[in-house]
């Protein structure tokens, strides 16, 4: 039992210590058939710049050579607490609901919902060059 604890505060610690540098998000969307431009376009128009608004830094974007119809991206936030908050204001934003709305009059952008994931870097992480 004692080494179990002593496993856990080291978990606890290792998260804690590696979300001081921020976290890391991992999103993937998937678009409905012709519509990976008008996504492209929703995010180099609008969505990058209001990301910085709301307090996230835009890391990079891909698209996927062998999944058509999908974007991935990585954003970073000052910690997990940090990514609901600006997630929240990013929504409610009415600039971001007018480019919402806006960009799916035509039809729906997004076939499901995105997927996302929060990561830490490891110790042996390479840093990303600023």
């Amino acid at each position: 039992m004692k080494y179990l604890m002593i496993l856990l505060m080291s978990a606890f610690a290792f998260a804690a210590n590696a979300q001081e540098n921020g976290v890391y998000e991992l999103r993937t969307y998937t678009t409905n058939e012709g519509k990976l431009d008008d996504l492209h376009a929703r995010f180099r128009d609008h969505t990058m710049r209001l990301f910085v608004k709301h307090g996230m830094e835009n890391i990079g974007y891909w698209e996927p050579i062998d999944t058509p119809n999908t974007l991935i991206y990585i954003i970073k936030h000052k910690s997990v607490d940090a990514a609901k908050a600006s997630w929240a204001d990013f929504i409610n934003d009415p600039e971001w609901k007018v480019v919402a709305e806006e960009s799916n009059r035509d039809g729906q952008i997004l076939a499901e919902r995105p997927k996302s994931v929060f990561m830490v870097d490891t110790d042996y992480s390479p840093l990303l060059m600023e």
